[in-house]
């Protein structure tokens, strides 16, 4: 069935057109909002908020049980501004990517390899982040309809070069 969506698959589109990437949990739905796309966002929310929700509870307990310990009132502050701050950081950095891409991180944001202990202890934030996306659009899907949109507009420019009567261009080239 030609243009038809499925939840897996794009539009039927001519060979050499570039095809959209697919979004976690949605495949190419998000491209024309189809197939199921809108349970997919509800469903995608609300495990997102449940996986925040248990992720404060894990949180309060490990932080209730260094309470409890008597370790005193500075580490208790100092490990509470840690878990916000690591959380914060995670947050944004994760918003960060799900609406501008990964290849749009820069500084502090862009090195992997120095963030894994705050988003280690951060991971809450990026849940949440992942779930106040996904109120809005499918998470990641501005990134991935900008690269589409940018192929897309690349290959029309390349398939418009071409267009026309390149051999009589190549022969008024000649005469003069």
């Amino acid at each position: 069935m030609i243009g038809a969506v499925t939840d897996d698959r794009a539009p039927a589109t001519p060979s050499d057109e570039p095809r959209p990437e697919p979004v976690r949990f949605f495949g190419t739905s998000w491209v024309a909002h189809g197939s199921g796309y809108l349970v997919r966002r509800v469903a995608v929310a609300a495990g997102a908020l449940l996986a925040v929700a248990a992720g404060v509870l894990v949180m309060w307990l490990a932080v209730s049980g260094v309470m409890i310990s008597g370790a005193g009132a500075f580490v208790n502050v100092l490990l509470v501004a840690a878990v916000l701050v690591c959380s914060c950081l995670a947050a944004a950095r994760t918003w960060r990517i799900l609406t501008a891409g990964r290849e749009t991180l820069d500084g502090w944001m862009a090195d992997d390899r120095a963030l894994g202990p705050i988003r280690i202890v951060g991971w809450v934030g990026t849940l949440a982040a992942y779930f106040v996306r996904s109120l809005a659009e499918a998470p990641g899907e501005a990134a991935a309809r900008a690269r589409h949109r940018a192929a897309l507009a690349a290959y029309e420019r390349r398939r418009s070069a071409r267009s026309g009567r390149p051999g009589a261009a190549k022969r008024r080239g000649r005469r003069g």
